[in-house]
Formats: C-alpha cells, sequence, structure tokens
C-alpha cells in the first residue's frame, strides 16, 4: 500500500470516528435515566421513553465496538501492520478494505469465523 493510500485510509478512520463523536453527543439526552413520577409523565410514555432509552444504550455500544474497531485499525496503520490478516498474516484484499478499513480478516478467515 502506497503511503498516500495510508493517509487516505488514516484520514477516512479519523473522520468516521469524528462522525461517532457527534451521533455520541447526539444521542446523550435519549440515553438518560428516565423520570418515574407519574404525576409528569404517564404509565405508557414512560414505557416509551424506557423503550427509547434502551435503543440508545444499544446504539452506543455499537457506537463503542466500531469505535473500538477504527482505533485498532489506525494501531496496525501506524505499525506497518494494516492491511494483513490478523488471523492468518495474508493480505487483505483491496476491495475488502475499501468497503470496510477497519476491518480486521481476508476473506477466507472471515469465512471460518461463521
Amino acid at each position: 500500500m502506497t503511503g498516500s493510500k495510508k493517509l487516505d485510509v488514516a484520514g477516512l478512520l479519523q473522520a468516521k470516528l469524528k462522525e461517532l463523536d457527534a451521533d455520541q453527543a447526539a444521542s446523550a439526552d435519549s440515553r438518560a435515566p428516565v423520570a418515574l413520577d407519574q404525576q409528569s409523565v404517564g404509565r405508557l410514555s414512560r414505557i416509551d421513553a424506557m423503550q427509547v432509552q434502551a435503543m440508545a444504550e444499544a446504539q452506543e455500544r455499537r457506537r463503542r465496538g466500531e469505535r473500538h474497531r477504527i482505533e485498532l485499525a489506525l494501531e496496525r496503520l501506524s505499525e506497518g501492520d494494516y492491511g494483513y490478516c490478523a488471523e492468518c498474516g495474508d493480505e487483505i484484499g483491496l476491495k475488502r478494505l475499501d468497503f470496510d478499513p477497519a476491518i480486521q480478516t481476508c476473506i477466507k478467515c472471515a469465512g471460518r469465523a461463521n
């Protein structure tokens, strides 16, 4: 992989991290605890709010997982290991990396994992 391609990938991964940060900040209110005061909020509204909170928390867990994958990809990029399968050490196909720059395994190893 050329130096300019590595810079492109690093920029793409950094942009994705910023996007995840923005999404996290935007959903902070949805993850806040639900008030249990029945005088101000009815029972069904509270159930709806709890469901929205649960979905926002699930999205946050997925964001944390994606952030971790991106950070690992940036680490591999800085160490010179980017583009090589974490399982077998073979090169990961460029089309696969273009589809998901944070991917860690080649197509063969990904197939074995399922």
